[in-house]
């Protein structure tokens, strides 16, 4: 059983927010995804304790941060600010959300793991 540090989930998020609009600024949307890449290879290697628990740390940031942005573009759409949504998530449905986030969570389940592997390393 692995036990979630939710502390680094929290970490993560933050990070990858932060990355996330730097890097989409300079470099696009790719720029964006790999802003959400280092965030989620620095919580795999903050959570050590094997590949297992990196992978889920990372898929974890990426899941928790696709449901929470789902609902802050929600939240922008139903009052009003369909444009800016648009802008920040390019995203038309609930199925393209959950593609996006199925998306998220694979790439942080990656970087998790690759985290996690540096950490390994002596």
């Amino acid at each position: 059983m692995v036990e979630i540090k939710w502390t680094s989930v929290r970490r993560g998020l933050i990070i990858s927010l932060i990355l996330w609009a730097i890097l989409r600024d300079i470099a696009g949307d790719a720029g964006g995804i790999i802003g959400f890449f280092i965030a989620t290879a620095y919580v795999g290697y903050n959570v050590g304790e094997g590949y297992k628990n990196g992978a889920i740390h990372g898929a974890l940031v990426g899941v928790v941060g696709g449901v929470v942005g789902t609902l802050i573009i929600l939240i922008l759409y139903l009052l009003g600010f369909g444009a800016l949504a648009k802008e920040l998530w390019p995203v038309t449905s609930l199925l393209q959300a959950l593609i996006a986030i199925i998306i998220y969570a694979l790439i942080g389940a990656v970087g998790g793991t690759i985290g996690s592997i540096f950490n390994r390393t002596p």
